[in-house]
């Protein structure tokens, strides 16, 4: 799929050279021209390309960012002034974002590109000579992936436009989020009948992998019935469990047998839970998570040496989740004296050490962050100890293919996984909904957890409460950009997680707890230019 991704930019970068240069009659809104595009299978697979690329290219940035970001799992502390960057990180941690807010306006953009995007390419199959089943087949596709990035404008904003004419020639008027909920279902149901269903033919998930199917849908659904009673204030937790099962019906998902495979930098379609990822490599440009997420001066022991941020880390409550003995998930994390990696996600007993005038002294990461006190969410500086504060993370495992131009990783990104589906029948079925049996199981809460917790040899559970589920979810599903999502629905995004301030001082900075920060605004560009939107309350 990564070559795919590659072949199609550039398809798409060619013809649309040719079409710009030499075919100068043809309409401003399409590159395309009948006579040369599409016609075979490849012209298909690349006109959708900028469907995919587009969500590459800010999915595991500055979406990411809004999803975690802004809970404790995920937190940029400023280093005596470095990595500050307007404030914008720390309005994330503290819930005080503003209409103009650069993930707030770019994640916006991203989105409503993409449903544009695929509006157009729509209009290009409409327009092309293929026949009605390879029109049919994909436009399903595209529909499929226009409802999930609603889903994810949704989610974030709130009350959204909804958009389907390509050309757009009407400012499109916010709609109230119940509303873009119904158009999102009914979308996925309409398509589902016409996508592809993951085989055990290996040939044919590869073709399949980081695109639409029924899998996608199926789980997509299910995050929308799950999340029904804030999205829509009715709960659907029944519909949730029967999107879940629908997913596992298909045998070809299955648990993998080591956790850390899923995240490693030549993952791929033979990760057999994955239900949906988005393909990363060196040149599919997005995924830094070891730019910001790893530490520099441990380049050298893990095969690579390029220049990294020391900044971004997890915060002491979060990481304190990670305590089940044996737990493999629990080696995501670096925290406590470093040293070299075994290549098998282990560390051998070899130190790593600080680089000169400190080569001497053994790298230390320490899980708490204190904050100075004289800038705002400032740890400092200090390369043996406030450099080193912060739990990092190996869970997207350091490429070594990393270059110091780029500087980006080609560990592709999970979006829907079968632990995650696990996951959210236990919860719903907690919630209220009645247990089913699938593929001869009969399943409960308790056991859908410990099917997870099995993989990743941590002790089974003897008994399962609703926050124990969250816990879960946070040591399964860290940093995939679920955990707003489930702090949302869990009543605790509003929870806070003070720092200590050197001397025992308060923290000046506070967060805002008020409910409307469970959707981020409208952003500022937005309202400027169009006046049929409508700013959500509390902004």
């Amino acid at each position: 799929m990564k070559k795919i991704f590659k072949i199609c930019a550039a398809v798409i970068v060619s013809i649309g050279t040719f079409s710009s240069c030499t075919k100068l009659d043809v309409p401003v809104e399409s590159q395309y021209v009948q006579s040369n595009f599409p016609v075979t299978d490849a012209d298909y697979t690349a006109l959708l390309g900028s469907i995919y690329s587009n969500l590459s290219s800010s999915f595991a940035v500055p979406y990411w960012r809004m999803q975690d970001m802004s809970t404790d799992e995920a937190i940029l502390p400023a280093r005596d002034g470095n990595f500050d960057d307007g404030g914008q990180y720390r309005q994330l941690h503290y819930h005080t974002w503003t209409f103009d807010h650069p993930n707030v306006i770019s994640v916006w953009q991203w989105g409503f590109g993409g449903i544009n995007t695929c509006n157009r390419v729509i209009s290009v199959v409409n327009a092309s000579k293929a026949t009605a089943a390879k029109k049919a087949s994909t436009i399903a596709e595209i529909r499929a992936m226009r409802a999930l990035y609603l889903y994810f404008m949704m989610d974030l904003y709130g009350n959204v436009p909804i958009i389907t004419d390509f050309p757009v020639t009407v400012q499109p008027a916010t709609q109230p989020r119940a509303k873009v909920y119904a158009f999102i279902e009914s979308e996925l149901k309409a398509v589902l009948p016409l996508l592809p269903a993951k085989t055990s033919n290996a040939a044919t998930n590869v073709t399949q992998y980081g695109r639409a199917t029924k899998g996608m849908v199926f789980a997509t659904l299910a995050k929308m019935y799950l999340n029904a009673g804030v999205y829509i204030n009715t709960n659907h937790y029944q519909d949730a469990v029967t999107m879940c099962d629908s997913v596992q019906a298909n045998t070809n998902y299955f648990l993998d047998a080591k956790y850390r495979d899923i995240f490693l930098p030549n993952n791929g379609p033979q990760i057999n839970e994955t239900i949906f990822a988005i393909p990363y490599d060196q040149q599919i440009p997005g995924n830094q998570f070891t730019r910001f997420g790893f530490f520099y001066y441990l380049v050298n022991a893990y095969g690579f040496n390029v220049g990294l941020s020391i900044a971004m880390s997890t915060t002491p409550e979060f990481y304190n989740r990670f305590n089940l003995p044996g737990d493999d998930r629990t080696k995501t994390w670096l925290a406590g004296p470093q040293f070299y990696p075994d290549g098998n996600g282990g560390f051998t007993n070899q130190p790593v050490y600080y680089p000169a005038p400190n080569d001497k002294v053994q790298i230390n990461l320490i899980p708490t962050l204190t904050l100075t006190g004289l800038k705002p969410m400032d740890v400092g500086n200090d390369v043996l100890t406030s450099q080193s504060e912060g739990v990092r993370s190996i869970k997207y495992y350091p490429d070594p293919t990393t270059t110091q131009a780029t500087r980006l990783n080609g560990n592709d990104v999970p979006v829907f996984r079968l632990a995650d589906i696990y996951l959210m029948k236990a919860e719903a079925l907690l919630r209220g909904a009645t247990p089913t049996m699938i593929n001869g199981e009969q399943q409960t809460a308790l056991s859908l957890v410990n099917k997870v917790r099995l993989r990743s040899h941590a002790p089974a559970a003897t008994s399962i409460a609703l926050d124990d589920i969250l816990d879960e979810r946070a040591r399964e599903l860290s940093w995939e950009a679920w955990r707003r999502n489930d702090l949302i629905r869990f009543g605790q995004f509003e929870k806070d997680y003070p720092l200590p301030v050197v001397g025992g001082k308060a923290d000046d900075l506070q967060m805002n707890k008020d409910v409307t920060r469970r959707l981020y605004p409208v952003p500022s560009t937005e309202l400027k230019t169009n006046p049929n939107l409508v700013q959500n309350p509390g902004y």
